[in-house]
């Protein structure tokens, strides 16, 4: 397998920018996540990658080797597709091996290594089935295997569970991970599915309008946003925020919100302007002893979980409470902030002040 460096990789198709001078690293054997909304350039970044699509600008190196320039022929990569990409034609046996015959491996060879992904994949009684008449998780499994079989430095994935429906999504995400760490295999794995990303991957790429919002492990990028983008696309319901107009001093361990102080991590830079003061759901809690006020408008039930809305005097918030709190629409409520999980937004930029809580993560953004 192989450490895949990206440093300044840029993409124009004519006027438009796709991809916006990028850099990272995908670890040798990790799971790395590229995910974003639709039209934000991480499919874009995985098919230059793969060697699909050519930069016009940047360094693409795989296991130490610079291929920027080079077609996929040459890039020893295996790519998974949303819609399978199979031969309509061919049973799973020789679906599975064409692209090891077609490279000329002994026929012993190709039947010891299709045994071999087939008892990996749990596919050994479709062999024989044409693949026209399976179901879209034994498809998925068969382009996996497609992939597998050739041993490659690194597997690319696009979408690649985007074709199933929710649950059995769940289920092929648990397996494909099961999969990955068996096999040690380098990964990028592109999805607009944040829960997906969270749950899969060992790092994300968060990706919007052609940039990177913001670079790291799960937790991180979860805990502890980069831009306001990142608070608002990761999370469900995604972080809120409470927006006003103030002063932030460097060492400071509190902001005054109107007449209500409201412990923050400590700052470690400067700030006046329009601010956003960025708090997740879990991190609110309704009491009668804080004095800053908001009015029920809807509970949700989850089951062990209700989400609450609530109007403040500056904007609408969600807070996860249980199921058994006791939350009347109309009534008003006290609510009370964990103010060592707060992130601190510069409301024009979108960008996350330095605190002792983000501190040596925003870096990565």
């Amino acid at each position: 397998m192989a450490e895949i460096i990206i440093r300044n990789l840029r993409k124009e198709f004519g006027s438009f920018t796709a991809v916006q001078s990028s850099s990272f690293k995908i670890e040798d054997g990790e799971f790395f996540m590229l995910l974003g909304p639709s039209g934000c350039g991480k499919t874009t970044t995985l098919r230059m990658i793969a060697g699909l699509e050519l930069p016009s600008s940047g360094d693409i190196y795989i296991d130490g080797e610079e291929v920027a320039q080079k077609p996929a022929s040459q890039r020893d990569i295996a790519f998974v597709f949303q819609m399978f990409a199979l031969y309509p034609h061919m049973n799973v046996r020789k679906n599975l091996s064409y692209p090891l015959i077609s490279q000329g491996m002994p026929r012993a060879q190709v039947k010891a290594k299709l045994a071999e992904v087939a008892n990996i994949l749990g596919i050994e009684s479709i062999l024989d089935k044409p693949v026209g008449g399976l179901s879209g998780g034994d498809r998925q499994r068969v382009a996996l295997g497609r992939a597998i079989v050739r041993n490659p430095k690194a597997f690319m994935m696009d979408e690649p569970l985007g074709a199933l429906d929710a649950e059995f999504r769940e289920h092929m995400s648990l397996e494909l991970r099961a999969l990955h760490d068996r096999m040690g295999a380098t990964t990028v794995y592109v999805t607009h599915d944040q829960l997906e990303a969270m749950q899969m991957g060992d790092k994300i790429v968060v990706m919007n309008h052609g940039v990177i919002e913001q670079f790291g492990k799960p937790q991180d990028v979860y805990d502890k946003p980069a831009t306001m983008f990142v608070a608002d696309f990761i999370g469900s319901p995604s972080m809120n925020f409470l927006r006003y107009h103030g002063n932030v001093e460097t060492g400071a361990t509190s902001i005054k919100l109107q007449n209500h102080k409201l412990t923050v991590p400590k700052m470690r830079e400067p700030f006046e302007g329009d601010l956003a003061f960025g708090v997740r759901p879990e991190h609110i809690k309704l009491t009668d002893k804080s004095t800053y006020r908001a009015e029920v408008k809807a509970t949700e039930y989850l089951g062990t979980t209700q989400i609450i809305t609530l109007k403040t005097a500056h904007g609408v918030v969600k807070a996860r409470a249980a199921s058994g709190d006791v939350a009347k629409v109309g009534e008003t409520v006290g609510l009370e902030f964990n103010g060592k999980t707060v992130t601190l937004f510069d409301n024009q930029t979108g960008r996350a002040l330095r605190s002792e809580l983000n501190e040596g993560v925003l870096a990565h953004g």
